[in-house]
């Protein structure tokens, strides 16, 4: 049996196994199967962002969820946090959303989302898995008279900005703000720049114009370059910059510098412990995060804790700790007190307030923040051992360790949604961790190559 779930649903390249029509048909089985209330109505909500292949896929999920006798409301192009909140609010049994995040638009994946509006834990999509596998369905659905209906969401925007708009005080006001706003022609084209126009704001909207194809292409959270550049013409407040499925934010504070997921998350932990809203003093982020968060959290005297890379992993431990705060570096950001998952508008809201609230701008704010030279690279594998057990692997990796020390860190892991092996080297200088990323990344391309 082979693996389908990576690090977020089931992700692969459009119109090959398992990102099929065929696929899409029986995943939508499995899931409204497995979510399904005995003798209750049930419906399931399905979205997707602006990829070529997201109707196709969103048909075929209907019609399995249909087969089922579940009912199915139908979306369209709408944030990934977006599904999470219409699926709690429309008491449905699950939501599914259809996107590659910020992968190029022949990507394509299979989000889920459970009644609570959050992330599926490892052992139902395992059974999620094990149904595909197995040869049960036809029996299933055949014995089942009354099929689904499929219906629409016509107000699902109003919906969720009025969600958004009550995650923010009543005193909160854009009025005067000058906002560049890059939704990278994917999810948000549409309600981000109508929802912080209407709160006020003067928005210069950038890749609002999807086509099917340039989703993410040279913009969004990852290609920041352009939204720099319109910030420092323009004279704006702040630069924002979504991802393909809305999840994410990277900004640009006034200055034309980016700002991380790690400073966001630090800018906001603050000001919440200032107004005694941080629960147990404590912030969540991944091992991907910068070694100048943990310096800042600590100088602030609020606890840390890192866990491994996804918001799958963030959510669980802020539940088990009891944190309302977390995020990655890469800008997904969770609030728990508002959402069930990270939420890029929100996010963008909840960073402007702290700004007002504190009255400074966010160059001051994210400062504050060392950000040690953290440097990337990824090595395409053909398979993936277990890295502990590759003794050439290991060689490498203690040797930079030892050099570096306290001045810096290493992590050496493989992608959960593509065959590649990701290895991260922080350190002191720009070169130095340069050098000692490439050294890692040619041992494993010798070794896994």
């Amino acid at each position: 049996m082979g693996k389908l779930f990576g690090t977020d649903g089931i992700r692969g390249i459009a119109n090959q196994y398992p990102i099929t029509s065929e696929m899409a048909v029986n995943i939508g089985k499995a899931s409204a199967y497995l979510f399904k209330k005995e003798n209750e109505p049930s419906s399931m909500v399905v979205g997707k962002d602006t990829r070529l292949s997201g109707d196709m896929l969103a048909h075929g999920l209907i019609s399995g969820i249909c087969s089922m006798g579940v009912d199915a409301y139908l979306v369209g192009t709408f944030p990934t946090p977006g599904i999470a909140y219409l699926t709690v609010s429309s008491r449905s049994i699950g939501g599914i959303m259809i996107s590659a995040s910020h992968n190029p638009y022949d990507d394509n994946g299979i989000k889920f989302f459970n009644q609570h509006g959050r992330k599926l834990s490892r052992p139902i999509e395992d059974e999620i898995e094990r149904l595909l596998y197995g040869d049960a369905f036809d029996v299933i659905s055949s014995k089942i008279a009354e099929t689904g209906r499929v219906f629409s969401i016509d107000d699902a925007g109003h919906q969720y900005q009025t969600f958004l708009k009550q995650a923010i005080s009543n005193e909160f006001s854009l009025n005067g703000m000058k906002i560049v706003m890059d939704c990278a022609n994917g999810a948000t084209y549409k309600i981000a720049p109508e929802l912080f126009t209407d709160l006020g704001a003067s928005v210069k909207p950038l890749f609002v114009k999807p086509n099917g194809k340039n989703i993410n292409y040279h913009c969004g959270s990852q290609h920041p370059g352009k939204v720099i550049k319109a910030v420092v013409a323009s004279g704006a407040d702040i630069g924002l910059a979504f991802d393909g499925d809305g999840d994410r934010l990277i900004a640009v504070d006034e200055t034309g510098n980016v700002i991380t997921g790690d400073q966001i998350l630090f800018v906001c932990a603050k000001v919440m412990k200032h107004q005694g809203i941080l629960k147990n003093n404590l912030a969540v982020s991944s091992v991907m995060s910068n070694l100048g968060l943990r310096i800042a959290l600590q100088n602030l005297g609020i606890h840390h804790v890192m866990v491994d890379v996804g918001d799958r992993h963030i959510m669980e431990k802020m539940m088990e700790s009891g944190a309302v705060l977390g995020g990655e570096d890469s800008g997904h950001t969770i609030f728990l007190n508002h959402h069930t998952t990270g939420d890029g508008i929100l996010t963008a809201l909840k960073l402007i307030e702290a700004m007002q609230y504190e009255s400074k701008p966010l160059s001051e704010l994210a400062g504050i923040v060392t950000v040690f030279p953290q440097v990337l690279i990824n090595v395409n594998v053909k398979n993936q051992p277990d890295l502990q057990s590759d003794p050439s692997i290991q060689k490498a990796v203690k040797s930079v360790e030892e050099k570096l020390g306290e001045k810096g860190r290493v992590l050496v892991r493989y992608s959960g949604t593509r065959p590649l092996c990701r290895i991260m080297v922080e350190g002191p200088t720009e070169d130095q961790t340069r050098a000692f990323a490439r050294m890692i990344a040619d041992v494993v391309s010798e070794t896994l190559g």
